[in-house]
């Protein structure tokens, strides 16, 4: 699939995948660059004008198989997407061949590799724990933040606030969720999760990701959440976590937070010359 850098030519092919009803528009541009800009990526993430996505990914050309480019719904940029890295990682590993592959990012280097069943498996690196590195506005203990719930701040590449409640499904994540993302210890806004503990190595958890809402799933949020259980005393290092969209598996290794998940690529399209020439 060749992405299209004139607006005026052919147009702009994409692939809608998900990772457990996190959905995402990924853009091939290893062949010939594609000119994604802020504007662009938040009309193709329109719902009801464009295609819609939690975040769209661009695949480049980079001195290992391959690099990403994350955008959220809103225009904004991200480091790090979980689930997208998953998606894209099977797409790679199913044209090349191969069982096992590493991608850069922002977030830097990560190995992806075919789990059986179906599943794909992500090293998202080691979690940043330290309040600069997240980042936070100020130093602090990053373990029990001095907001109401007392939540756990994570970095995963992009900050995450994860509270822990007794019911997750009794918060109304739409009000919780904006009002948490916007706080002013987090300068780059923050994801937001609430987080049920079930057992030792269960996890019933609720997303709401910055610069696109609430979404079934979101795989930097459930590391970071399975990272400060883990760090709480709360649960084991290796973890389920059911999410609104499915479960996925995180474990906390010695060499990184590896997810493993589902994914699926639902079709392929693409995007007309005059849609590409409304949004400049």
């Amino acid at each position: 699939m060749r992405a299209m850098h004139s607006k005026d030519a052919i147009g702009l092919p994409f692939m809608k995948m998900h990772g457990l009803g996190n959905d995402f528009v990924i853009v091939d541009a290893r062949e010939q660059a594609a000119a994604i800009t802020p504007a662009l990526a938040k009309g193709i993430g329109h719902r009801q004008f464009g295609v819609g996505f939690d975040q769209l990914a661009v695949i480049e050309q980079g001195e290992a198989d391959a690099h990403l480019v994350f955008y959220n719904a809103d225009g904004s940029t991200s480091a790090a997407c979980g689930n997208a890295t998953r998606c894209i990682a099977r797409f790679l590993m199913q044209e090349m061949g191969k069982d096992a592959l590493t991608l850069t990012t922002e977030r830097g280097t990560l190995l992806a590799r075919d789990a059986g069943d179906g599943l794909t498996s992500v090293n998202m690196g080691q979690p940043q724990l330290d309040w600069h590195e997240i980042p936070l506005a100020e130093a602090m203990d990053t373990l029990e933040l001095p907001i109401e719930g007392a939540p756990t701040a994570t970095g995963m590449g992009n900050p995450h606030c994860t509270f822990f409640v007794e019911n997750a499904e009794a918060i109304t994540l739409a009000e919780f969720g904006a009002r948490h993302e916007y706080h002013p210890l987090y300068p780059e806004r923050t994801n937001v999760q609430v987080a049920q503990v079930i057992g030792p190595d269960h996890i019933r958890m609720r997303v709401w990701e910055r610069g696109v809402g609430i979404t079934l799933a979101s795989g930097s949020s459930s590391c970071a959440t399975a990272v400060a259980a883990a760090r709480r005393g709360l649960t084991r290092r290796k973890v389920q976590i059911d999410l609104d969209g499915g479960t996925i598996w995180i474990d906390w290794r010695e060499d990184g937070v590896w997810m493993t998940g589902p994914t699926a690529h639902v079709f392929s399209g693409t995007l007309t010359p005059e849609f590409l020439r409304t949004l400049g």
